[in-house]
């Protein structure tokens, strides 16, 4: 007898038929009927046929991530594991509640808004993006929910979007009594905005090999573990989630990220503070080494934060003779000086300020809002014909 599903590429192309048709399919992978769903954006290439081998039969939903590498690995998410995803986000929101899909469908947070809300009883409300995501359209697309939608997933640049509108994008975020937040790090700042503002915010961390975002505001959902693997004297290793939400594994590769135990060694440093919520640093791999010593990109963005004006940051290490790596950074921001930007945080951050400072009008983005470092390496590499300050 064949112990095998069959994967199914479902595309989608951002308008609101499409995702709801996901949808249908999803949830019927997941109840165990048809086969397992591979979700496709409108920028992607046909996948592999390594991608779409068939899978186990507990397999539902085949999530496509490049990580760090650009090397794209299919994530084997279980209905077992989605469905307990949903079941803890419940819990810890208060409650089920209609979602509103303002995400692309197709990525993996995407997929749980999709499984969330269908869980609650009733589609979700979905936001047609094949012309972006804008203030006053997903205000429409609000008003138009009929249930009305409660719950909701953005990441931080959408946030940004909607604080700055301060009209009715804004008004309609208000409604929300949850607005899971996640994707890429979101600054202090950023938070007290939306709170300030009145949006009900709560910060998720988590990725696709772990059904999306698993720590909420710093404290894991039910049955899910969080460890840190050899912490340094500050109590900073490497983060490991554990519990029902882990993945079976990648499509056709046996990586040891994939612990014994159902545990998922990431890619990010932090630590845990003393009352248990997790602190995440940032990617192991960005940490920059100058002249010896180890500086979490984080740190120093965090410090920029907060010089008046300046928006967002994002710091990189380049390439440097004396130094292994200078730390370098973009900024955005109003009435900015990069001299004056790196003068502001100098004396505080010591050998971890940066070198020479950037300001553009926007951060270069990848995927659905996470900063691109490597397009801002380039803008400091000498091939680029860019200037260091």
């Amino acid at each position: 007898m064949d112990r095998t599903r069959p994967v199914e590429v479902v595309a989608t192309d951002g308008s609101a038929a499409a995702a709801r048709a996901l949808g249908e399919r999803l949830v019927a992978a997941v109840s165990g009927h048809g086969p397992a769903i591979l979700p496709t954006g409108p920028d992607d290439p046909p996948p592999p046929a390594r991608l779409t081998a068939p899978v186990a039969p507990g397999v539902a939903a085949v999530v496509t991530t490049s990580g760090s590498t650009g090397v794209p690995k299919a994530v084997l998410l279980s209905g077992t594991a989605l469905a307990a995803s949903a079941v803890s986000t419940a819990a810890r929101l208060g409650g089920e509640g209609r979602w509103l899909l303002a995400l692309p469908a197709h990525h993996v947070a995407g997929v749980q808004v999709l499984l969330r809300s269908a869980r609650a009883g009733v589609p979700a409300a979905v936001m047609d993006l094949r012309e972006g995501f804008r203030p006053d359209a997903f205000a429409a697309a609000v008003r138009a929910a009929d249930p009305p939608v409660s719950r909701l997933s953005l990441v931080p640049t959408q946030l940004r979007r909607l604080l700055d509108d301060d009209g009715a994008g804004l008004d309609a975020l208000r409604r929300f009594g949850a607005v899971l937040l996640g994707g890429a790090a979101a600054e202090a700042a950023l938070l007290e905005r939306a709170r300030t503002a009145g949006v009900r915010v709560v910060t998720t961390y988590g990725m696709s090999e772990t059904c999306g975002g698993c720590v909420y505001d710093g404290v894991p959902l039910d049955r899910v573990g969080v460890e840190i693997e050899d912490p340094d004297p500050s109590g900073a290793g490497r983060i490991v989630l554990g519990g029902a939400t882990v993945a079976d594994g990648y499509q056709g590769l046996d990586d040891p990220a994939f612990l014994p135990g159902r545990r998922f060694r990431t890619s990010d440093l932090g630590r845990l503070r003393p009352d248990g919520r997790l602190t995440v640093l940032g990617r192991a791999d960005d940490v920059i080494v100058t002249g010896g010593e180890k500086v979490p990109p984080v740190v120093v963005e965090q410090a920029l934060l907060t010089v008046p004006g300046v928006r967002e940051a994002c710091v990189v290490g380049v390439p440097d003779a004396e130094w292994g790596a200078r730390v370098v950074a973009v900024v955005t921001g109003t009435g900015l000086e990069p001299d004056a930007v790196r003068g502001a945080v100098a004396d505080r951050l010591g050998r971890a300020a940066p070198r020479a400072v950037r300001v553009l009008d926007e951060l270069p983005l990848r995927g659905i809002g996470k900063p691109d470092r490597a397009a801002v390496r380039d803008l400091f590499h000498p091939s680029s014909g860019a200037t260091p300050a």
